[in-house]
């Protein structure tokens, strides 16, 4: 039996394929922890697992017989309960459905370091777990953010277009206003001399008349 065929065999009591997976998956992970750590897990009627030190030693290379080196390491090792003996052994007969009689531990045995790490492990996945919830919130509320001052620059970008646009066009049409006030100008300055010699032509005349006029009267008057 692997791990999925595990799941499946204990899916119908705990209520789904999921949740037996996640029982699996926590109950395995809390015995590794406690193993690794150098605690024993014992469960009454089943058996236990422990973390044993092997001293560094010679042995032999089954190919080639030649003597070999070991380092130093640690193993785990699990021991089987007496109860689960006698069902291996067959001096106990197996219950016909149902589950295994297993006996109960008895209060305090699970005291201790085990326990400890046991209850280490959870507390540490629920925190991990409520890091990384806080993480992905944060990361989203940056990304909300940023997408928008994104916008606000767009959009501010866009009005000083069209301010600048606008701007453009006052200009230009102040441009063709001024340009008929510069023709009507320049109309006004030729006209300002032909007015003047005009003027003096008339007044020319007007003068010699007038002396003309004058001269006959002086001469009268010397006659008389």
């Amino acid at each position: 039996m692997n791990k999925a065929q595990l799941v499946e065999a204990i899916a119908d009591k705990l209520g789904g394929r999921q949740q037996a997976a996640d029982a699996v998956d926590a109950v395995l992970d809390a015995m590794v922890r406690a193993v690794v750590a150098g605690d024993r897990v014992s469960v009454t009627g089943f058996g236990s697992f422990e973390k044993v030190d092997r001293p560094a030693r010679y042995a032999r290379n089954p190919q080639t017989g030649e003597r070999v080196r070991v380092k130093k390491t640690s193993v785990p090792r699990f021991r089987a309960g007496q109860g689960f003996k006698d069902l291996v052994a067959g001096t106990k007969k197996l219950p016909k459905g149902g589950e295994v009689s297993v006996k109960k531990a008895p209060k305090g045995s699970l005291s201790g370091g085990a326990s400890a790490t046991v209850k280490k492990a959870v507390a540490k996945k629920a925190t991990t777990a409520k890091k990384a919830a806080a993480k992905t919130t944060v990361a989203k509320k940056t990304t909300a953010k940023k997408v928008a001052t994104a916008k606000k620059v767009v959009a501010k970008t866009a009005a000083a277009k069209k301010t600048t646009t606008a701007a453009k066009k006052t200009t230009a049409a102040a441009k063709k206003t001024a340009t008929p006030a510069k023709k009507t100008t320049t109309t006004a300055k030729k006209t300002a001399p032909a007015a003047k010699k005009a003027t003096a032509k008339t007044t020319a005349p007007a003068k010699k008349t007038t002396a003309r006029t004058t001269t006959a009267k002086k001469t009268t008057a010397r006659k008389k």
